[in-house]
């Protein structure tokens, strides 16, 4: 594959605890641990929220493309992503995902249709398919 743009950005400090920064300075955030994990949470982000907002942005832009694709007009629709993250079985952590689809106006089986094309398209399914239970529903 060749990559046709490439996105940078660095963590420093205490990991989780820590700070990102993309390497164009548009993404600059402090990190915290979320309570749930044992850290303070409070309003400050972390990796599994910025994982969320950019599996739903690019999944939302797939959904968004195959509809185009089969001439079908999309209007009000939004895509929600929830990660998990949780221990392995065999060691370490883990994350799942749970994309819920609204789009109104469609009939189910066009829906789910789409959705199914969405996910073969959208580079973030590709990256998790095999690694991460993905769970996608219509809303």
């Amino acid at each position: 594959m060749t990559a046709l743009y490439t996105a940078s950005a660095t963590a420093t400090g205490d990991g989780r605890s820590g700070h990102v920064r993309s390497s164009d300075g548009v993404l600059d955030l402090d990190l915290a641990v979320p309570k749930e994990l044992g850290g303070p949470g409070g309003q400050l982000t972390n990796p599994e929220q910025l994982f969320a907002a950019g599996y739903a942005a690019c999944f939302h832009s797939a959904l968004k493309r195959v509809a185009a694709n089969q001439k079908i007009t999309l209007t009000d629709t939004a895509i929600t992503v929830d990660v998990g993250i949780g221990p392995l079985p065999t060691g370490g952590f883990g994350l799942t995902a749970a994309i819920e689809a609204e789009l109104p106006g469609l009939d189910e089986t066009t829906a789910k249709s789409l959705l199914d094309a969405a996910h073969q398209l959208c580079p973030y399914s590709n990256a998790t398919r095999g690694n991460v239970d993905v769970q996608i529903t219509l809303a």
